[in-house]
């Protein structure tokens, strides 16, 4: 119905053909097969002329009324998909959620005044496909999968005390003496039963910490390592504050955990709406910015 509504339009088959960016004989045989079905001719043609039959014109009204409905709902998807408008879920882990991303969002808010954000903080890994999420933000070191990964920058990990547990329990020079102290855990570590490091040589080591507190949120941590409870692997964005201003201390600083970075991840698929891009690329930049300024702290710190 559409294709005759725009053959009566143009008012010629290779005009609708080109309007509609189609091969002449598929608007030849759409057209064909709506008369065939209709039971009734719609077109005279001549090699120079085409009119509209009686029963063309009777169906022309409905025919372009149809077409005009179709070109503005085509018309509206466009614009809504090029203006910034809608709905985004966006998964991150909970303390980097809080710490990072929130304070992030008003200024993202502000900016772009017809997109919603849903934020979902958690610590586990979500499903984005199976629980309907638009993004992810992930602190791993990602293996294959089918998402589109986009890594935003690195992020540091420490093993870190407070100065008092440090000087009654002494201060380890290698990992292995990990083994006579108190270690705090993390419960989503990539190996939570292994603490693995490296040196600037190369040299590898595994450790098996023991303690009397795990958590499946690392900022849980915090309060019993500033009351000189034991020692843990933290990530920067956690700790930094702390180690500026005293209250924590770097423990092995010759060696580290094995690299992570923050990436944002997404379903694989596109063209995306404009929502999802604008709120990538502000994370992206944001982030990127806030990474790296952590990492020129770290390197000047002093060891």
């Amino acid at each position: 119905m559409a294709i005759f509504a725009k053959v009566v339009e143009a008012k010629s088959f290779s005009a609708a053909a080109d309007e509609l960016k189609i091969a002449k004989a598929t608007v030849s045989k759409a057209v064909t097969r709506l008369e065939t079905r209709l039971g009734a001719r719609l077109f005279n043609r001549t090699s120079r002329r085409l009119s509209l039959t009686e029963a063309g014109l009777r169906l022309a009204g409905p025919a372009a009324r149809l077409l005009a409905d179709g070109e503005a709902a085509e018309d509206e998807m466009l614009a809504q998909s090029a203006k910034p408008r809608g709905l985004v879920r966006l998964a991150a882990p909970m303390s980097f959620g809080l710490l990072e991303v929130a304070p992030l969002l008003p200024e993202f808010l502000a900016a772009y005044p017809e997109v919603s954000i849903d934020l979902h903080m958690s610590d586990e890994v979500i499903d984005l496909v199976g629980q309907g999420f638009d993004m992810a933000l992930r602190i791993a070191a990602l293996p294959d999968s089918s998402l589109v990964a986009r890594r935003i920058g690195p992020v540091l990990r420490h093993v870190v005390a407070a100065p008092a547990y440090l000087d009654a329990r002494g201060r380890p020079t290698h990992p292995a003496q990990l083994a006579e102290h108190e270690c705090l855990g993390y419960a989503y570590l990539p190996t939570p039963e292994t603490w693995r490091f490296v040196n600037r040589a190369g040299e590898e080591v595994l450790v098996r910490p023991s303690g009397r507190l795990r958590a499946n949120n690392a900022e849980a941590l915090l309060p019993a390592l500033e009351a000189a409870q034991g020692l843990a692997v933290q990530p920067d964005f956690i700790v930094g504050d702390s180690l500026a201003a005293g209250r924590l201390e770097l423990v092995l600083a010759d060696w580290s955990p094995p690299p992570v970075a923050l990436h944002l991840v997404m379903p694989p698929g596109g063209p995306r709406p404009a929502r999802l891009e604008v709120l990538a690329q502000f994370l992206v930049e944001r982030l990127s910015e806030r990474c790296a300024a952590r990492g020129r702290v770290s390197t000047e710190a002093p060891a």
